[in-house]
């Protein structure tokens, strides 16, 4: 399972905001730096509102939703690349992942001690990408080092190495991450192989207080983030109350909608971003339903059926014969399987057909 770790300065709310992710208490959330050392790791569901449609249509009281990892990681300080605070812990549990999502403090509160003395949403930014694109910088530099020998005596892997490796040098020297220096898809390919932490994909939550969750679009802290990760960094930002988050992890489903509605939002800002999340590590999810289960499955954006059938057994994919094929979208305008073969939107795919976000699928094979 792919994971996605969350990261920020101390005291941003990140421990929170993983408790409410995880629906627990596992990570200790505390007014002081570094009250999370080790890591804490949490299996969370994807809110996916195509699930209770389906299960109306199946039939069925069994409703099996996908899922994410996410890592809640130390907070980092000024100097991580150099060891201090806990950086070179941060920055080794930074590169087991695959996405960051960097939570941003986006509110005032004098009773919650910031470790840079005041709130300034571009400065904490910066300050996490400096760190990450130094120690970036230390690894192309080092291994420039190694591939050199290869390279001069005409080593094909070597000198293709060198070649990026000599375009992130000057990019990340000039303090911009890796992911965006524009290469070339076999560039990129090559350039995944070094583990760059600035090479991660990215989204920025803005954690906000209870009182401006309603009214967040109008936060002149959020609207700097927006504007800056879009313009420096190619990403988006979501927002989020970690606090709000976190006090609905004991309420029902029902008592939690309407505290949210008594805010003056619709939708959980977590629902929202963990959606944001599993869309940004490639993922997408194909859906199987039957009188058994209704569940949720899922890929890597761009696999074809016989991968995604995978998923499911590794049989299906070794035997896989055809998919039988329907879109949610079409499935819920007809309102059965039935209505949707009648009108000829139930097809056959093979093995070449790359399956879509939504589609809901039936495999044919053979062992």
């Amino acid at each position: 399972m792919l994971k996605a770790g969350i990261v920020g300065l101390p005291n941003v709310g990140k421990s929170t905001l993983f408790n409410a992710l995880t629906r627990s208490r596992k990570a200790e959330a505390a007014n002081y730096p570094f009250c999370t050392i080790d890591p804490n790791i949490g299996i969370v569901t994807v809110p996916d509102e195509r699930l209770v449609p389906l299960q109306k249509i199946a039939k069925t009281s069994v409703v099996i939703p996908a899922a994410v990892e996410f890592v809640d990681i130390a907070g980092l300080v000024k100097g991580a690349s150099a060891g201090e605070g806990l950086g070179n812990k941060f920055l080794t549990h930074i590169r087991e992942v695959d996405a960051l999502v960097q939570v941003i403090r986006c509110f005032e509160d004098a009773d919650i001690h910031h470790v840079a003395g005041g709130v300034d949403p571009v400065r904490d930014i910066e300050t996490i990408t400096t760190e990450l694109v130094l120690a970036d910088l230390d690894s192309v530099t080092r291994r420039l080092d190694r591939v050199a020998k290869d390279a001069k005596r005409g080593d094909k892997v070597a000198l293709a190495e060198q070649a990026v490796l000599q375009k992130l040098q000057p990019h990340l020297d000039s303090g911009k991450p890796a992911l965006t220096l524009e290469l070339t898809p076999e560039e990129k390919a090559l350039s995944r192989l070094f583990w760059l932490l600035t090479d991660k994909p990215t989204l920025f939550a803005c954690n906000v207080k209870e009182a401006d969750l309603a009214t967040a679009d109008t936060n002149p802290h959020v609207q700097k983030v927006r504007e800056y990760v879009k313009q420096h960094m190619a990403c988006e930002a979501v927002v989020i109350s970690a606090q709000i988050e976190s006090d609905l992890i004991d309420l029902s489903a029902a008592e939690a909608g309407e505290f949210l509605k008594e805010l003056g939002v619709e939708e959980s800002g977590v629902g929202a971003l963990i959606r944001a999340t599993y869309h940004l590590l490639g993922l997408r999810t194909y859906f199987t339903a039957g009188e058994k289960e209704v569940r949720a499955w899922t890929i890597h954006n761009g696999d074809t059926a016989p991968k995604a059938a995978g998923v499911i057994h590794t049989d299906f994919e070794r035997g896989f014969i055809k998919a039988e094929t329907v879109a949610y979208a079409d499935l819920m305008e007809c309102g059965s399987v039935a209505a949707a073969r009648e009108k000829g939107l139930y097809r056959m795919e093979g093995k070449e057909y790359v399956v879509k976000d939504g589609d809901v699928l039936l495999f044919k094979f053979n062992v």
